[in-house]
């Protein structure tokens, strides 16, 4: 299955801490095969002085949306974040986006834990515009509006 996923960080060595994740992910969910750009953000949802390193990610992985967000979700913890769902200065915030099957059917998910695809990603620019980067020319949009009807 391939998976995209976004990583951002506003507090101490964010590079440190991207990188981090990246090899975290890379050892315990399947292969990192892109990685976008570097892009700076302000914070969204909330006001902070620390603005945001943030990039997207492309992997292949054999794990379900569900265990890969439980794996994503324990390195988040590993590398210090404390608080999940509080919009807030982190040292690492990593949100699956979308998966797509090895047939190329679109994976969804409606769950208490895990909606895929996200459903605020198409409303954040420091989500869309490094995964743009990394999409194969798969056009996100008509993705989104196709498979989550």
């Amino acid at each position: 299955m391939t998976c995209y996923l976004s990583l951002g960080s506003n507090l101490g060595d964010r590079e440190k801490h991207i990188d981090n994740a990246c090899r975290m992910i890379a050892a315990q969910c399947g292969s990192v095969v892109a990685r976008s750009g570097n892009h700076y953000s302000e914070p969204w949802g909330y006001r902070s002085e620390h603005t945001y390193l943030n990039i997207c990610i492309r992997i292949e992985t054999t794990l379900t949306p569900i265990e890969l967000l439980d794996v994503t979700q324990q390195i988040e913890r590993e590398l210090g974040r404390t608080q999940k769902n509080v919009y807030a200065d982190r040292i690492i915030d990593i949100d699956l986006l979308f998966c797509i099957a090895g047939d190329g059917a679109p994976v969804t998910c409606r769950s208490e834990r895990l909606t895929l695809p996200h459903p605020l990603m198409t409303q954040r620019d420091f989500v869309m515009v490094p995964l743009h980067e990394i999409a194969d020319g798969q056009t996100i949009e008509t993705y989104i509006q196709n498979h989550t009807q």
